[in-house]
């Protein structure tokens, strides 16, 4: 009894205490906060303030839940509009880009490379292709999208005269295609000689050893079309001579683009793809904080459309020196994205450097482990629900919209669209778009299951010390913020994307909105308890199937 007596006096005590001192405290952030760079001496006898203490708790995505709205007959899937601005804009004016889904992926070597940002420009986002390689690697890679045009294929199947079908069979198998061009150096911008295609030959009656020479198509039985040919132009060629694909050739009969019957059709499906004005896709590129000003020239000569400084913590000097940098250079032509950020300060910092968007979240992706390294971050709802406020705020005051985008803890296809009713304009994923074909990680088998490799930038395996670098001489990494891990195979880009904004278009009408910034204005937003969680999945049956339909998490 007596110890229950002291504990209680203990409490009230050092509550007396708190109180005291929280009650002398400036209100708000308006005390200086401590600088770096001093003395030491200067401040150690100046009177202290306790941290500043936030008053709600720090949540995640799947502690919220979207109330469903009034919804009219005219409030269908087939009527949703999900496309928002990637960039800052003045009110009046439209963006300089849009994109048509609100999706991009992240800017990461397990995830986005030029075929990844292919694969998704088609669909209507963009890829960030990812900084932490060579200024001539990332350089290349950004200049193939751009030389990829909508339904022209550069090939990278190709054969010499010389070749034999040994090689054809070898080819076919290392790359899955059945239609290989001959060329004089058998490079896909060679002198065109003729084509091999699965008709040209029988394995069964030839032998292995005979010249590709002998039984390929010649090039002079073959129908081409020229540098001007159109896409439409070329899928009427190969109607009308019922042709499987059609060679692209130079003036000097050099091959420049293969296309292909199921690629013109592929491109009808695709209506939402994010082209730029001369009808080349739309790519972004990451940049650090270290080497922009040789970086940053080599990506825009190679054609990217938008940059984003990549690092783990964006309120800092170097990222404002590095957005100075580029405007000094090329004024607002370029496009810059800076981040990441969780809270008002961080926000405004960014938007007053000329930041084109904002990235939210720290600590909150799959493969990140800054929180438990470090002890920073924050619940990625309640960061992205205060800097979305911030903007709305900065928008009033300034008549200037700064997209933000939100980056990490997302699980969950519903959290894509939780992320946008909260006030995202767009988001970046990272193992959501890692479980693809397009990806340019490894497919493997892990105890009988198919699994692609994933890996964080923080992590030993890619050893991305300029994103996480706070500065100073000193270069590397000191301790990982990132692991290195397995997530499940997904297949196509095109078949999940589909499936998981079908469900945002759903949930949208289920709350009467047809528009991002429609949901944004009628969203109707509520906490959930750790009852509710369970009582929102299947309980209290036993499942047939092991595996639930539920998410992109299968």
């Amino acid at each position: 009894e007596m110890q229950r007596s002291l504990v209680g006096s203990e409490m009230c005590i050092r509550d007396s205490v708190y109180n005291e001192l929280t009650s002398r405290k400036p209100s708000g952030h308006e005390r200086e906060p401590a600088r770096s760079g001093g003395s030491g001496n200067e401040t150690q006898f100046k009177e202290r303030y306790m941290a500043h203490y936030f008053d709600e708790p720090s949540r995640t995505f799947n502690e919220y839940l979207l109330v469903p709205g009034y919804s009219s007959s005219e409030c269908i899937p087939e009527k949703v509009d999900l496309s928002t601005p990637l960039v800052r804009y003045k009110k009046g004016e439209e963006p300089a880009l849009k994109l048509s889904i609100p999706m991009v992926s992240a800017i990461m070597q397990a995830v986005s490379d030029d075929g990844m940002a292919v694969a998704l420009a088609q669909q209507g986002g963009v890829s960030f292709i990812y900084g932490s390689q060579s200024i001539e690697d990332q350089a290349a890679m950004v200049r193939r999208v751009k030389d990829h045009k909508a339904g022209f294929v550069r090939s990278d199947s190709n054969l010499t005269p010389n070749a034999t079908l040994r090689d054809v069979v070898a080819l076919k198998e290392k790359s899955g295609h059945t239609t290989m061009p001959v060329t004089e150096n058998g490079q896909g911008q060679g002198k065109l000689l003729g084509i091999v295609t699965g008709r040209d030959y029988r394995l069964s009656r030839m032998d292995l050893d005979t010249p590709v020479s002998e039984f390929m198509t010649p090039r002079e039985k073959l129908i081409v079309g020229t540098a001007s040919t159109t896409l439409k132009e070329a899928n009427d060629i190969i109607w009308d001579n019922k042709l499987n694909s059609l060679p692209i050739v130079d003036d000097n009969d050099n091959l420049m683009y293969m296309v292909f019957r199921k690629d013109y059709e592929q491109h009808k499906s695709n209506p939402h793809e994010l082209l730029d004005a001369h009808k080349r896709y739309i790519v972004g590129a990451g940049i650090n904080t270290r080497d922009f000003a040789e970086r940053v020239p080599a990506l825009i000569e190679a054609g990217a459309d938008v940059l984003c400084i990549d690092s783990s913590e964006g309120f800092s000097e170097w990222q404002s020196r590095t957005i100075a940098w580029i405007r000094a250079h090329y004024g607002d032509s370029v496009k810059v994205g800076a981040g990441n950020v969780v809270d008002t300060e961080g926000f405004r910092f960014l938007a007053e450097a000329g930041a084109d968007f904002i990235k939210v979240g720290i600590g909150g992706g799959s493969i990140c482990i800054t929180r438990e390294t470090k002890g920073i971050g924050r619940g990625q709802a309640t960061a992205l629900i205060e800097v979305a406020k911030a903007r709305d705020e900065y928008f009033r005051e300034t008549g200037v919209y700064v997209p933000v985008c939100s980056d990490g803890g997302t699980v969950y296809d519903h959290h894509i669209t939780l992320a946008l009713a909260m006030g995202a304009d767009f988001i970046m994923l990272g193992r959501y778009f890692a479980r693809f074909d397009e990806a340019p990680n490894n497919k493997v088998v892990v105890n009988g299951q198919h699994m692609k490799e994933y890996w964080g930038e923080g992590s030993s395996r890619a050893r991305n010390w300029q994103r996480y670098d706070l500065g100073g001489s000193k270069k590397g990494m000191t301790f990982e913020e990132g692991v290195d891990s397995y997530v499940p195979y997904a297949g196509p880009l095109k078949d999940n994307v589909d499936l998981t904004l079908s469900k945002v278009r759903s949930t949208m009408c289920n709350c009467g909105a047809l528009t991002i910034p429609e949901l944004q204005d009628k969203a109707k937003l509520t906490v959930i308890s750790s009852t509710s969680i369970v009582e929102g999945g299947a309980h209290d049956v036993l499942l047939k199937d092991k595996t639930p339909f539920v998410s992109n998490t299968r």
